[in-house]
């Protein structure tokens, strides 16, 4: 699973987790018109595509503590 974060015109940011594959297929859609059907680790998400500005993604496992 990938944590990610898509930016909107309007609204806040959506933070959710994807597999990549789904992630990968997002990706590919951007650019495009009409709705995309994401899945996530809680269920999916129906997008506009002409309303996502961007998608972040993080990689790295999050810690907890103060070491490495």
């Amino acid at each position: 699973m990938v944590q990610a974060s898509i930016g909107f015109q309007a609204s806040p940011p959506l933070g959710l987790r994807v597999e990549q594959s789904d992630l990968d297929a997002l990706l590919s859609a951007l650019g495009g018109e009409g709705w995309h059907d994401l899945k996530t680790a809680d269920g999916s998400v129906r997008l506009n595509l002409a309303h996502v500005l961007w998608v972040r993604t993080e990689n790295d496992e999050h810690r907890v503590g103060f070491g490495r």
